[in-house]
């Protein structure tokens, strides 16, 4: 783990909607400060899904090429907690059974700390940084809209006695237009561990030295300034916020380059350009029960626009962590289903590579679960969504791109019936995203492709993202009187 430089520290939580965009924000920091700096990674021994792990294991193979001074540290493995009523309460727990192992790690290394960087789920961690006297920044992986609902949430828990649900009118979040309550992230909805862990992590984020937020800042300029402007702690400036995405790379292998393209993509390839709806719904979904999955079909067959459609079988019990297993399409979808729509569809019952195939450019339109990561590669594209949140803050999030970006369709989603969407109202969805007349539908396409421009000058020399990375390697790099190489690009 030596390094001659100094080092940056993540501390990530290993998880497919944390861990891939927070590694390559320090990728980027490293390229930022000219070969200043290296980087240090610290693993948790995510034990209870085995997945996770050989995420983890992908990660180290493909950067092992890359050329950047990058070292990884696989922290010990603890007893997972079994008493935990819910995932935020779960991860807390785990996180804290941790702190000795992240604060010798730490104290160990060869290299000066420039800067610890802790995903906002390890705030706990802080209390390690500063008994190091070590500068901690937070990486925020979801959108700035959920970081001014976090920051507020202390004020908020205390002007609201009762549960959040049952508020009277909307919620207050600071840059955005009223939040029906009934939008709130799953966790923030009664008061309890959960919400009580996340009031505390609205309390510590306060603490860091900065905020990262996996976010471009022309897509949320009201939010940020409503951040930067003290409206989301009453009496407080929150730290300096760093906004620093995106920067995708697709791994789409171009035809006659000798490398076998996935069936998804090779099917892509025979399908006119925007042409395609894509259903896709993460790491954690795409599994539902047979009703919906007989709803979804129905109205991509009375649709009549081609389809991508990854549906994942039920998650198995007792796994330790809610990943789907492989579908049995034959089981699960109408019978002749297949039959009528071949010529039109795909159902991929497996994994996809979703970053690969929102980048084609037979797709035309995506019905996502709202996951942050799965919105800005569809921006990244100029891709128009209609948004089926499923779970976390994926309410809020469809709620910000349809009523503030206007980059999405609405759909009616029944979070009363599990998330439940009736198969008219997903075909009316659909043809309205892919090309019908309807005024709701040319809005959504049309502010995509804006969206899609302002993603790709914000990574551009001078644009907001590179000039924000440019920022804060320089900040970190002053924590040990280095100075940044100002001519490195990102």
């Amino acid at each position: 783990m030596a390094s001659a430089c100094p080092t940056i520290v993540l501390v990530p939580l290993c998880v497919p909607g944390h861990l891939p965009s927070m590694f390559e924000a320090g990728k980027r920091l490293l390229k930022s400060a000219g070969g200043a700096m290296s980087l240090t990674v610290l693993f948790t021994q995510m034990t209870m899904a085995a997945n996770l792990m050989s995420d983890v294991d992908d990660l180290i193979r493909k950067e092992a090429g890359s050329g950047l001074d990058i070292h990884f540290h696989h922290l010990p493995a603890v007893e997972l907690p079994t008493d935990s009523p819910g995932a935020e309460n779960f991860i807390m727990r785990f996180i804290q059974l941790h702190a000795p192992h992240i604060k010798a790690a730490l104290s160990g290394l060869a290299s000066p700390v420039a800067a610890v960087v802790a995903d906002y789920f390890c705030t706990t961690l802080f209390d390690v940084t500063r008994e190091l006297a070590l500068p901690v920044y937070a990486y925020f992986s979801s959108s700035a809209s959920m970081l001014a609902l976090i920051l507020r949430l202390p004020a908020l828990d205390e002007e609201v006695t009762g549960d959040l649900v049952d508020m009277e009118g909307a919620v207050d979040v600071p840059g955005m237009p009223p939040v029906p309550a009934a939008l709130l992230p799953a966790p923030l909805m009664t008061k309890g561990p959960n919400y009580e862990w996340m009031v505390y992590h609205g309390k510590r984020l306060m603490e860091a030295a900065g905020i990262i937020v996996y976010t471009v800042a022309e897509l949320e300029p009201a939010v940020l300034a409503a951040i930067a402007g003290g409206r989301c702690v009453p009496g407080r400036r929150a730290p300096t916020v760093y906004t620093v995405s995106p920067a995708l790379s697709v791994s789409v292998k171009a035809q006659g380059d000798g490398e076998q393209r996935h069936e998804c993509v090779a099917w892509l390839d025979a399908q006119p350009p925007a042409s395609v709806v894509l259903l896709c719904f993460g790491s954690m979904g795409g599994s539902f029960p047979p009703p919906q999955v007989s709803e979804i079909a129905d109205a991509l067959e009375r649709s009549g626009h081609r389809f991508l459609w990854v549906l994942r079988g039920p998650v198995p019990a007792g796994c330790g962590a809610p990943y789907p297993t492989d579908a049995n399409v034959d089981e699960l979808l109408p019978e002749g289903f297949l039959e009528r729509t071949k010529d039109r569809g795909l159902v991929w019952p497996k994994w996809a590579p979703q970053k690969d195939i929102i980048a084609h450019s037979a797709i035309g339109g995506f019905v996502t679960h709202c996951g942050w990561n799965s919105v800005l590669e569809s921006l990244w594209h100029g891709v128009p969504m209609a948004p089926w949140p499923l779970y976390a803050e994926q309410h809020l999030k469809a709620f910000e791109l349809v009523s503030v970006m206007g980059v999405a369709v609405a759909m009616e989603v029944d979070r009363e019936r599990g998330n439940f969407v009736e198969a008219a109202e997903l075909e009316r969805a659909v043809r309205s995203l892919m090309g019908g007349s309807e005024e709701e539908g040319q809005k959504a396409r049309e502010k995509a492709a804006e969206a899609k421009a302002l993603c790709r000058n914000a990574v551009e020399e001078g644009g907001s993202s590179y000039v924000s990375m440019q920022k804060l390697a320089r900040e970190m790099l002053a924590h040990c009187g280095c100075e940044a190489d100002a001519s490195a690009s990102l």
